[in-house]
């Protein structure tokens, strides 16, 4: 099992730039693949990317790709999301969550674990 606290939400600008982070306490986590979620108000959660157990691959939805970039360090147990040039809808509730011994996915029904959320916003 583990656990994950996500943080670094906040206020920023149009164009400006976040980091998140999130943190997992719990063994194994070096066997999760981690996904990045956002859910904005009246709308379905959505994949923004993920990222494999070692690092050495992402996966990013089409809005998002070029912009965010996932990473992650297995031995503090923590994974990153780097959003650079924000747009106003990029606004919403980020999470992380974690996939068991498995590969990427876009489906939020296929991931076992997931923090609380952080919110960003960005404005025009």
């Amino acid at each position: 099992q583990v656990q994950l606290v996500e943080s670094g939400g906040g206020l920023v600008q149009a164009g400006g730039s976040l980091r998140l982070s999130c943190a997992a306490s719990g063994r194994a986590f070096s066997r999760y693949t981690m996904g990045w979620f956002r859910q904005a108000p009246g709308k379905e959660r959505e994949f923004v990317g993920a990222i494999s157990w070692s690092g050495g691959s992402t996966y990013y939805s089409d809005s998002v790709k070029g912009r965010f970039t996932i990473s992650r360090n297995n031995a503090e147990k923590t994974v990153y999301l780097q959003m650079n040039s924000l747009k106003p809808e990029d606004t919403a509730v980020y999470y992380c969550a974690a996939r068991w011994y498995s590969g990427p996915s876009y489906v939020v029904g296929e991931y076992d674990y997931w923090g609380q959320g952080t919110q960003v916003t960005v404005s025009s």
